[in-house]
């Protein structure tokens, strides 16, 4: 079955953005530390690239490796839709979650309000060998928890002190252990997660 992996960009204190959704606070280091996490990411998650970044760091054609379809909430999407990009990853398959977007926004984007169903549906998919990469954002990630198969979780040493959590959902402890972790010279430590109980997948 299709794995959804929560993968994602965190402060030491669990915010994924600022209070109105900023996320430049986020620290690099200097140029030749920033360039090392890049190339590793670039590497690894080419597909997270948004389309227009990635045709301007030259990986415009590199293929899909963990991901053929992207699930993100309104908040996520807003700040493409602002600068009247409406198709951020359009070597992606693109789902957004709202119950106020219009639904043709944009050919490539389907809008739906349910992500639970929607998850259900993606991960019963066959013959995609891909899995299914949720961007965001925190209450998105608080309703589709249950069905979290893994997380990736890129830490930057700064604390935000308040903004998007990383999950904004009601008290559900849910254990994750940890697969493989990778530090970088700029402070950020990169953890991939899998969850570490059975739990009935949505």
């Amino acid at each position: 079955m299709r794995k959804l992996v929560y993968y994602v960009a965190v402060t030491l204190d669990g915010r994924i953005a600022g209070p109105r959704g900023e996320y430049d606070f986020f620290p690099q280091g200097d140029e030749r530390q920033t360039a090392a996490y890049a190339s590793w990411l670039t590497a690894l998650y080419p597909e997270t690239l948004p389309t227009a970044v990635r045709a301007a760091v030259g990986v415009v054609d590199a293929p899909n490796r963990h991901f053929d379809t992207v699930v993100m909430g309104l908040g996520t999407y807003r700040p493409s839709l602002d600068h009247g990009i409406t198709s951020p990853y359009a070597h992606l398959r693109q789902y957004v979650v709202s119950g106020t977007l219009a639904h043709d926004v944009d050919p490539a984007v389907t809008v739906v309000d349910d992500p639970l169903a929607l998850v259900r549906q993606l991960k019963r998919e066959e013959g995609t060998g891909s899995d299914i990469w949720l961007c965001g954002g925190g209450r998105l990630a608080g309703a589709l928890l249950p069905g979290i198969d893994e997380l990736v979780l890129k830490s930057y040493p700064v604390v935000a002190g308040t903004g998007i959590p990383v999950f904004d959902s009601a008290f559900d402890p849910t254990v994750f252990d940890v697969a493989e972790r990778t530090a970088f010279p700029n402070g950020v430590t990169v953890t991939r997660l899998t969850r570490a109980r059975q739990r009935t997948a949505p």
